[in-house]
């Protein structure tokens, strides 16, 4: 991949094996998804991410699983930093995820996904990863529903999304304009040629 691409790379494993030995061969600063609060994951990754001084996703999760509260999403946060400001892995570097679960199964799922990126943005001021499109699984017009989730959580403070660049992209632009974020609509048109020249490519 280093060979054809000339970005940072995601490096997303579980297998801590994996990520040692693909570390040294990413060009760049890459991104390690994930650390997350559970002791035997602070106690492996964060070495790992000082060593080769790159940032990390932080998971708001710990050994007793995905919480369901806000508090406790917060609480791991702080864990997860504090445990990170030992190693010198400073916050800027450290990517929080505050999780996001199926409205499908929970109806309270993304509104407390985006309560926890609220209080984390104003508590300790860190990005905010999500898998955005977690949120609509197992229902009908996924895409509907993710655009909706994307907007609102923009609006909550997330800035690192997982999601498709094209098909969403306007969406995200659409958000960043209604925010007072894109100064006399610029990136909104631009983005909206882009997606135009390509589709009207043959």
């Amino acid at each position: 991949m280093a060979e054809v691409v000339e970005v940072p790379l995601c490096l997303d494993s579980p297998n801590f094996d994996a990520l040692q030995a693909a570390l040294p061969l990413a060009p760049g600063r890459p991104l390690v998804n994930s650390v997350n609060a559970e002791e035997a994951s602070l106690e492996k990754i964060l070495p790992l991410v000082k060593e080769r001084d790159c940032a990390v996703i932080g998971l708001t999760i710990d050994e007793t699983g995905i919480p369901k509260d806000v508090d406790t999403r917060l609480r791991l946060t702080g864990k997860i930093l504090e445990r990170a400001a030992r190693f010198d892995i400073p916050p800027e570097d450290v990517i929080i995820d505050p999780l996001v679960l199926a409205v499908s199964t929970d109806h309270e799922a993304a509104s407390i996904t985006l309560q926890a990126i609220e209080r984390i943005r104003a508590e300790f001021g860190v990005s905010i990863n999500l898998g955005a499109s977690n949120v609509s699984f197992g229902l009908p017009e996924r895409h509907t529903l993710n655009q909706s989730f994307l907007a609102l959580a923009c609006a909550a403070g997330a800035n690192c999304l997982i999601s498709d660049p094209f098909r969403l992209s306007l969406t995200l632009r659409a958000t960043d304009l209604l925010l007072g974020r894109d100064p006399f609509s610029a990136r909104y048109i631009a983005q909206f040629r882009a997606i135009q020249s390509q589709q009207d490519k043959p």
